[in-house]
């Protein structure tokens, strides 16, 4: 198994391992953007690195066939993270998209029971490692990483600099897509705001008293144990 964060998985740019963040355990968690692209050998390379279970952050909509199925062995578990149709989605929908961090700490007080769901999922899910992901591999993605982080006592510096790693990994797909540079449009956006990028993330990563979040929100003891025993054991 590799002991670099970065994971060269054909057809992927933006997997990494979540080991050596906090206590996080190298093999535990990968976190990637939509495996659309990943070949055949992409596939062999997570089951290689003991990719068992995907959990998924997209909304049923945006799913589609990538180009080679995932190998028997590898289960797909849903857990979207958008709360499409409510008051929340439409609000943030016309503020950020749900493309920026500015919406993070929203989420969790509105909807902590998705986020919790999301944790949940790794927790429960079958041993081996665990990867998770929504489309390119930034927000959705970003928020589940950054409370799994902060549980495994990830420092702020860890959370913002691995939240940024995106922007660069995935530039230039997004300029194959005709798609404006990220992280210059999220810049922007923040700024609008009277904040950054890793303002946004800190202020949100101190507010987060865990494990005192998931479990006030659902998670139960043996889940929680059953979630460190998987990240840190």
């Amino acid at each position: 198994m590799t002991r670099d964060r970065k994971l060269a998985w054909d057809g992927c740019v933006n997997a990494r391992d979540l080991g050596g963040l906090g206590t996080i355990k190298h093999g535990a968690v990968v976190r990637m953007e939509a495996p659309l692209r990943l070949s055949e050998r992409g596939w062999a390379a997570a089951w290689a690195h003991g990719v068992r279970t995907v959990v998924d952050l997209r909304n049923t909509d945006e799913i589609a066939p990538g180009r080679t199925p995932a190998p028997p062995g590898i289960t797909t578990v849903r857990a979207p993270l958008d709360p499409v149709g409510t008051p929340f989605h439409e609000r943030w929908t016309r503020i950020d998209r749900l493309s920026s961090p500015l919406y993070f700490p929203a989420l969790l007080a509105e909807h902590p029971e998705l986020v919790v769901s999301a944790v949940r999922a790794v927790a429960n899910a079958a041993p081996g490692c665990v990867v998770f992901h929504c489309a390119g591999g930034k927000d959705r993605t970003g928020l589940l990483a950054l409370v799994l982080l902060t549980l495994a006592g990830a420092t702020p510096a860890e959370i913002v600099a691995d939240y940024l790693l995106t922007y660069e990994r995935m530039k230039r797909t997004y300029e194959e897509l005709g798609v404006r540079d990220q992280l210059t449009a999220v810049t922007e956006l923040l700024s609008e705001h009277d904040t950054t990028i890793e303002r946004s993330l800190t202020s949100t990563i101190a507010s987060l008293n865990m494990p005192d979040f998931l479990l006030d929100n659902g998670l139960s003891e043996a889940e929680l144990d059953a979630l460190l025993t998987r990240l840190t054991g």
